[in-house]
């Protein structure tokens, strides 16, 4: 029966060479009962060791872990019904395929007619019932990955953590597990804890999506809410492909009011959130794909340096007046050649804006709001 997840300020440190080096600093959140979701960052941030801790691979240095209102922060891995599949393919070589999904079952002392059972649904999950009888070294790369977490599913747990099972995948077989391991979530009685450095994985699979930077919360959200409203410069950049543009800004008063002005343009902004931060400099952030040749009530000139074509939409990477790097996406690019200038357009409800700390100021709502106040 799935449970949710509680961590109470969980910290983890590791102490080498009489450095101490902490991996998880301090994590606070909730993860809800059966829901899938994802720990995503960049390498040496802390995902795996997460991870680890739910599993009780690793004991917490500090707060509290708790499977719904069980604490399990000291509780041994086997007394926890949570089952782990690693990055590595674990395979007993001199096991058929058969033996070693119902491995973990047969030490349990399940009978043999139940297991049987249970290998052969999950065997039909994973599209590999014809592989059942054949030995490891038989099978192919991707055959092997999609045997490896069959061992994890067959044995019915509460939490079901993934150690980024696809990271040695090919795009198209990565792409076809996506969506076999969505629909087996569906199956399961399980909560999921996925664990990958790929966001296109974390955006399209998770009900929400737990963000890492050097072992802290960064954002814990639902994917929509990280791509339309990130809490800071870090998520901001992170989250999207390309990586979010970042345009250097003064606050300052004009005759119409405030307005965050940059290199070339100068975009109306609410006097409640920026009458304190007059001289101060602050980031626009705008996604590439919000910049558009159709217009918008801001403008900026690209430069275009190099055209990529991604099936219906092309993405210019170039830079603005000043040498700051810009991309942009669209289907209307087609015709860009390097050394191109673009003029491209935005509105106010598509930029964040960030303060020098890199925490968010304010979402494009707020710039829309007073923006349509202002005259044309």
């Amino acid at each position: 029966m799935a449970r949710p997840i509680h961590f109470d300020t969980v910290r983890k440190e590791y102490r080498t060479a009489g450095t101490t080096h902490v991996a998880v600093d301090g994590l606070s959140l909730s993860i809800p009962e059966g829901s899938f979701t994802t720990l995503v960052g960049p390498s040496g941030c802390g995902k795996t060791t997460t991870l680890r801790m739910i599993a009780g691979l690793e004991t917490p240095t500090d707060g509290q872990i708790a499977f719904g209102e069980e604490e399990v922060t000291d509780q041994s891995p086997q007394d926890r019904n949570c089952a782990m599949v690693f990055q590595s393919i674990a395979l007993y070589p001199h096991m058929s395929v058969r033996d070693n999904i119902g491995y973990g079952l047969k030490v349990q002392g399940v009978p043999k007619a139940d297991r049987d059972d249970r290998i052969d649904e999950a065997a039909e999950t994973l599209q590999i019932t014809e592989q059942l009888e054949k030995m490891p070294a038989e099978l192919s790369g991707g055959q092997q990955q999609r045997v490896a977490p069959g061992s994890a599913f067959v044995q019915d747990p509460d939490v079901l953590l993934l150690d980024e099972p696809m990271s040695d995948l090919d795009a198209k077989l990565k792409s076809e597990l996506r969506v076999e391991v969505q629909r087996l979530h569906q199956e399961l009685d399980a909560t999921v804890v996925y664990v990958t450095h790929d966001q296109t994985e974390a955006m399209t699979m998770s009900d929400q999506v737990i963000l890492l930077n050097e072992g802290r919360l960064a954002q814990f959200a639902p994917p929509g809410e990280l791509f339309d409203a990130p809490v800071s410069k870090y998520v901001a950049e992170f989250i999207g492909t390309p990586s979010t543009n970042m345009l250097s800004a003064t606050v300052e008063r004009t005759d119409e009011g405030l307005a965050l002005v940059g290199d070339g343009f100068e975009v109306t902004a609410p006097s409640d959130r920026f009458r304190d931060r007059v001289g101060e400099s602050v980031v626009l952030g705008i996604r590439p794909q919000y910049l558009s040749t159709d217009g918008g009530r801001y403008g900026l000139v690209v430069t275009a340096e190099v055209v990529e074509q991604l099936g219906t939409e092309f993405v210019v990477h170039g830079h603005g007046p000043d040498g700051t790097p810009i991309d942009a996406v669209s289907s209307a690019f087609g015709d860009v050649d390097p050394g191109d200038r673009l003029a491209v357009g935005f509105d106010a409800e598509d930029l964040f804006v960030f303060g020098d700390d890199g925490r968010t100021i304010c979402h494009g709502d707020a710039l829309a709001a007073d923006a349509r106040s202002q005259p044309r």
